[in-house]
């Protein structure tokens, strides 16, 4: 039995849960239990209809999660039973309690790590590896700076930074518990956390007496945040974009293209995952070096708060509440 998370409409969000059989796997298929499945501003904007892939409708929700294996397909050769998987690309549809997938749709990762590290693995950490790695070269003692550094990004950017003796500038938004988040991000390795309106102070330049100018800036906002973030990078820096949350283009100075010559870029993992297809050991190798990092103690899963799917109306609601504190996540 699955349950599944039908969106009836593109325009607004209309989610219910429906009981349906399964059938069994075929002989390049797996029956797979699901475990736990974090929601995700993308799986909402999907299910809103304003994401840049949509599944075709009656659909289930959710591009994210961890499940095991209970039984495999004759010419299945990657997969047992008792393995954990992941989806290896969005669209699989994880709110459920089962599927039957294809083997080529799922990725094994180790049952040693924590189940919220592997049920929040595929999106978010990959999403701060990659942009870590793939447009700067940064060595220890360089710096970023980056925006929405609460996020699911921004808290795993700044525990692979730290692991790899790269400072963290990490912006937020002004909100009540501000000393509590804080304390949280630099609990987790972040250098410095300060707020957008600190950006357009005088005080920036004090804090450049202490620590080099980035040479990478990450944007999970736009608008003016974004411009903000471009106005502190070194000269032939990089900004890139890869969300935003404020709903407002990204406006580039003419100075900075002129005078600082910064780069501007786009990332989206999931593109990243479709132009890596049909290398296997790409993707193998960034889960593998995710996994080494939960191992020894330096990624962990963004606060979570577990809820059961039928609640999965008020795993919804904590999700699209304003300072969201905690990845909601629905366990089966």
């Amino acid at each position: 039995m699955g349950s599944r998370a039908v969106t009836p409409e593109q325009t607004t969000m209309s989610l219910q849960t429906e009981t349906m059989e399964l059938s069994a796997p075929g002989e390049r298929a797996v029956l797979v239990k699901m475990l736990a499945a974090p929601i995700n501003p993308s799986d909402i904007n999907m299910v809103q209809g304003t994401y840049a892939i949509l599944p075709a409708l009656p659909a289930v929700g959710g591009n994210e999660g961890v499940g095991q294996v209970l039984e495999v397909g004759s010419r299945v050769t990657s997969l047992k039973p008792g393995d954990w998987v992941i989806p290896r690309d969005a669209g699989l549809g994880t709110w459920r309690t089962a599927a039957v997938c294809p083997e080529e749709a799922l990725i094994a990762v180790p049952n040693d790590i924590p189940l919220l590290s592997a049920a929040t693995l595929g999106v978010n950490p990959c999403t701060a590896l990659r942009m870590l790695l793939d447009f700067e070269t940064l060595n220890p003692g360089d710096s970023l700076i980056q925006n929405a550094a609460n996020s699911g990004v921004g808290q795993a950017v700044i525990q692979i930074a730290a692991a790899r003796g790269v400072r963290t500038i990490n912006v937020v938004r002004h909100r009540p518990e501000l000393h509590s988040l804080s304390e949280r991000l630099q609990a987790l390795g972040a250098d410095h956390v300060l707020t957008e309106e600190a950006l357009r102070r005088p005080e920036m330049k004090e804090l450049f007496k202490k620590c080099p100018r980035p040479r990478l800036a990450l944007n999970g906002v736009g608008g003016k945040s974004a411009t903000e973030l471009l106005r502190h990078l070194q000269s032939r820096g990089t900004m890139v974009t890869y969300g935003g949350m404020a709903k407002k283009p990204v406006t580039v100075p003419v100075s900075a293209l002129i005078f600082k010559d910064v780069k501007v870029r786009g990332f989206w993992v999931t593109q990243w995952k479709k132009d890596h297809a049909h290398d296997e050991g790409a993707l193998g190798e960034m889960v593998a070096q995710l996994c080494a990092l939960i191992r020894g103690g330096q990624l962990s899963a963004p606060a979570c708060e577990e809820v059961g799917l039928q609640d999965f109306h008020r795993a919804l609601d904590g999700a699209m509440g304003p300072f969201t504190s905690a990845k909601q996540i629905l366990v089966m």
